[in-house]
């Protein structure tokens, strides 16, 4: 394991010891809104993930997992208290885009969706004490399906501004869709923080498999580290000219997920876990847009209605 991996995951048990969670209340919300738009901008990504503590009898490390990418992140929506960056990937050869994941930060939100079981986001009300001065970054699909939301402070000790999560579930990440099928979930708390280069995003994860009875099993932890490095050498402009073509369609499809995100009970989504039943014909339409062509409202409703519908209210 290398020096910064090993310093990352002696950190992780910092960051979620008490004396973190009772951080002051009193954020600076205008503070931190300028450290979440420092994350706009034009970026050289590099994705590594690393298996580090394995907790079963003969559970045996994954490989490493090495990626990249070039990356613009654009600012969609600008509030005092919510902010939306939408991640576009180009690729550097051929020019094409990939309209990739979306983060949105809101200040004292009220709620917050949480993966619950397969395929389901419930709607929960986030505590008083854990959401005052705090922001919750919620984390969406390429197609603006739902994936996990933190709820965290920003600091700024010896200058550098970090968020960090308090931990919550995810789903299986897309890069492990089609791997794995000894888990269903991950525990995580992630880790945002500015550098004179760029940000970072670190990601503490727990691969977990949650059992129908309610008893679930641990099987590895996992160190993510993203590192998002400003550049000048990338022609963003194919990513710049797809997003004007479809930013209106892809408002109209973040309405109709917010009709279902933004109450209880939540939502279920009736695809395979890859999602991908919804990602075509989205994607689709969105080209189609590209290319001059017309997009019904219909036609977006449609994929709703097939693939979409509330999450079952829960036992209380």
């Amino acid at each position: 394991m290398n020096l910064r991996l090993l310093a990352a995951c002696l950190t992780l048990s910092c960051a979620a010891t008490p004396a973190f969670a009772a951080a002051p209340a009193a954020a600076d919300a205008a503070r931190d809104r300028a450290s979440i738009l420092a994350m706009q901008g034009e970026y050289i990504v590099d994705f590594a993930f690393d298996e580090t503590v394995l907790l079963q009898p003969g559970y045996e490390r994954a490989p490493a997992m090495r990626s990249g990418g070039n990356e613009t992140v654009i600012v969609v929506e600008d509030t005092p208290t919510k902010i939306v960056l939408q991640h576009i990937l180009v690729d550097e050869k051929s020019g094409h885009v990939t309209k990739h994941w979306r983060q949105d930060w809101t200040y004292e939100a009220p709620t917050r969706f949480e993966f619950s079981a397969d395929q389901t986001w419930q709607v929960r009300a986030i505590p008083a004490e854990l959401t005052r001065g705090a922001w919750t970054q919620c984390v969406f699909e390429v197609s603006d399906a739902p994936r996990y939301c933190g709820t965290g402070r920003w600091e700024y000790r010896n200058g550098a501004a970090t968020w960090t999560s308090d931990l919550s579930w995810r789903p299986l990440p897309r890069r492990e869709y089609t791997k794995r099928s000894d888990y269903n979930a991950v525990s995580a708390i992630n880790r945002h923080t500015l550098t004179p280069g760029g940000w970072t995003h670190e990601q503490f994860n727990t691969k977990v498999l949650r059992k129908p009875d309610g008893s679930q099993i641990e099987l590895a932890r996992e160190f993510g580290f993203n590192d998002y490095q400003k550049t000048k050498d990338v022609d963003f402009k194919p990513a710049y000219s797809y997003w004007d073509a479809t930013r209106g369609y892809w408002a109209k499809v973040r309405q109709r997920w917010d009709g279902f995100l933004g109450k209880a009970p939540g939502v279920h989504l009736k695809t395979k876990i890859d999602g991908m039943a919804m990602i075509v014909p989205l994607f689709e339409q969105a080209g189609g847009l590209e290319q001059g062509k017309v997009v019904a409202d219909s036609e977006i409703d449609a994929v709703f209605a097939k693939w979409v519908e509330a999450a079952p209210q829960e036992k209380r």
